[in-house]
């Protein structure tokens, strides 16, 4: 796709022109650079007959270039201010849809008329577990979820076994993360203080802990991760308010050693302990 056409976007003199600034509680920083835009829509891999959802579109520098190659474009914009602009931009696109909302209080199922969808966001950094725990469980789910946050968070989300996280496992049941692009803070106005990076989750078919199982996975991980420097015999009886003779059998059934740490758990052994335990 070439992308020559879309001119650049300044957000200093489009906030200027609409007599606004950006909002440092809700986290704005626009990404303004071409080079990171393509590498967002690039990563994102978006076909002529995709409905893409697109969260924060800001000024619309994304959006933009998402337009150019979906077939349709919701994007959700949570303040109002900027609702102008962006109407303004996005007139003549006819494939895009600007909602005013919340995305934490707003059902998916009305945003995303169809299976497979795709996500592309750059999203505040302050809410990047809430909104991708919010896409995970939400109803249709989308295929490939891709989105701009923290460097140090999408790092996190893709450790592998004996680097774990609560939040890195809460994502790799779902799907398989992997860091696509890393992007400067000078890629944005106004620049923040940390470097960010381009993170794709391709969603699983099927999560890899059966869904009725789900919420006994949820309840033994944050158990496990509530006293991190604990061995997993005394974080879990902590946790889940049981014997910690009764840990240490739960973990020898999974045949996992009662005095590892949580963060060194594969996925597939959380999974034997969620079989096991009730």
């Amino acid at each position: 796709m070439n992308y020559d056409s879309i001119p650049p976007l300044n957000a200093a003199a489009v906030l200027k022109r609409y007599g606004l600034r950006a909002d440092k509680s809700l986290g704005q920083n626009f990404l303004q650079e071409r080079g990171a835009l393509e590498k967002i829509v690039a990563a994102a891999e978006i076909q002529t007959d995709d409905c893409v959802l697109e969260i924060g579109p800001g000024l619309g520098s994304l959006t933009r270039y998402l337009a150019a190659s979906a077939r349709q474009v919701t994007a959700v914009e949570l303040d109002s201010r900027l609702l102008p602009p962006l109407k303004a931009i996005f007139a003549p696109h006819s494939n895009v849809r600007i909602v005013q909302g919340d995305i934490l209080e707003l059902p998916v199922a009305a945003l995303a008329d169809r299976e497979n969808y795709i996500v592309a966001a750059n999203i505040p950094y302050n809410i990047t577990s809430a909104i991708i725990r919010h896409l995970l469980e939400s109803q249709p789910k989308p295929r490939r979820i891709v989105l701009t946050i923290q460097k140090e968070v999408a790092e996190r989300i893709c450790a592998k076994p004996g680097d774990l996280s609560l939040l890195a496992l809460s994502v790799q049941v779902y799907g398989a993360p992997s860091l696509r692009a890393k992007i400067p803070a000078g890629a944005f106005f106004p620049i923040p203080n940390v470097d960010s990076a381009v993170l794709r989750i391709d969603i699983y078919p099927q999560p890899l802990i059966p869904n009725e199982r789900l919420g006994a996975f949820f309840k033994l991980i944050k158990a496990g991760f509530s006293q991190k420097r604990k061995t997993l015999r005394n974080s879990l009886s902590s946790g889940l308010h049981i014997q910690t003779q009764a840990a240490e059998d739960l973990l020898n059934q999974a045949n996992v050693n009662p005095m590892r740490r949580a963060e060194t758990l594969s996925i597939e052994e959380w999974r034997t302990l969620t079989e096991i335990f009730k």
